[in-house]
């Protein structure tokens, strides 16, 4: 009995191993135990015009009890695109197309620190959940790369279910951020959300393949020179931040991915693939939305990959 719990512990010791690109499970770390992870999803893509990102992320991660983890991540963005400023890919138009419509640099994007609490085990009860809570801090915007100041507080929560003893997982991931963000002429409250599903299935021994979903939308009141749209009738409404005043606006913009994912773990180390669609997209007035898609917040393709290493 004793061995086949120590046989247990050492399997699921590989705590955050992410099945997918942006939903994570219930996982937390060993008590003492590290993990380092560095992560990069390149979006690709807008309607027109060139554009490609990398969101590209080391990140540390310590295990304080076997139900609390604290991590630390830091974000470096690398733009290269090219806009149109007739018929360009929204918010990029207005910070570089004068300057000849073009963007190739990689910047310091800011940091991010965060705890996770493990409530319930999907090994040991009907599900798993695990709440988190994260505090974010942008130098740089990440559509274009342009010099901002944001501040985000983003509670989580994580939920998982296991099935045919852990062969087959389904996890979900679900993020609120409270947003305060500034640039020249700009000062904006925001609320996201970032709604994540994913499946995964183990094939072979260290092989999952699995399908993920994701939505994401900003509510807000866009702001020009300091003023917010609602003041020319056009129904948007701000959000607000205030603990006296908290009101979630209009929804700006939203979107929709799907796609595959793979991913393969040894003892130490793990790695994840996977590539998101564009789906859905939509938004308010001021959003670019064509085709039905929104292609001044989101993009085409999301190419994610991620490497793990734990000791």
């Amino acid at each position: 009995m004793i061995a086949f719990s120590f046989f247990l512990t050492l399997q699921h010791a590989h705590a955050e191993e992410n099945l997918w690109i942006y939903t994570t499970g219930t996982d937390t770390r060993p008590q003492g135990s590290t993990e380092l992870k560095i992560s990069n999803v390149t979006r690709i893509g807008k309607k027109s015009g060139h554009y490609r990102f990398n969101d590209i992320r080391p990140e540390i991660e310590y295990g304080i009890t076997d139900r609390l983890t604290v991590g630390a991540s830091v974000l470096f963005f690398d733009h290269n695109y090219k806009v149109n400023a007739d018929n360009g890919p929204g918010p990029m138009v207005d910070t570089q197309a004068e300057h000849g419509g073009s963007f190739n640099d990689t910047q310091y994007g800011g940091y991010e620190v965060e705890i996770k609490y493990n409530v319930l085990s999907p090994y040991k009860d009907p599900f798993g959940l695990s709440l988190g809570l994260g505090y974010e801090r942008r130098n740089r915007y990440r559509l274009d790369g342009a010099q901002i100041h944001q501040y985000s507080i983003v509670p989580k929560i994580y939920l998982q279910k296991n099935f045919l003893d852990d062969t087959l997982v389904f996890a979900f991931t679900g993020k609120m951020e409270f947003e305060k963000r500034s640039s020249p002429g700009v000062k904006e409250d925001e609320i996201a959300f970032d709604l994540s599903l994913g499946g995964s299935y183990r094939v072979a021994p260290k092989w999952f393949v699995g399908l993920e979903y994701r939505y994401q939308a900003d509510y807000l009141c866009p702001e020009v020179d300091g003023k917010c749209d609602d003041e020319d009738n056009v129904g948007l409404e701000r959000s607000r931040l205030s603990l006296s005043d908290l009101k979630i606006g209009s929804r700006h913009q939203y979107g929709s991915y799907f796609g595959p994912t793979v991913h393969y773990a040894e003892k130490q180390w793990w790695a994840t693939a996977g590539l998101l669609v564009q789906i859905k997209g939509g938004g308010s007035p001021y959003a670019d939305v064509r085709s039905g898609r929104n292609w001044d917040e989101h993009e085409r393709y999301h190419l994610g990959l991620a490497l793990g290493y734990e000791f």
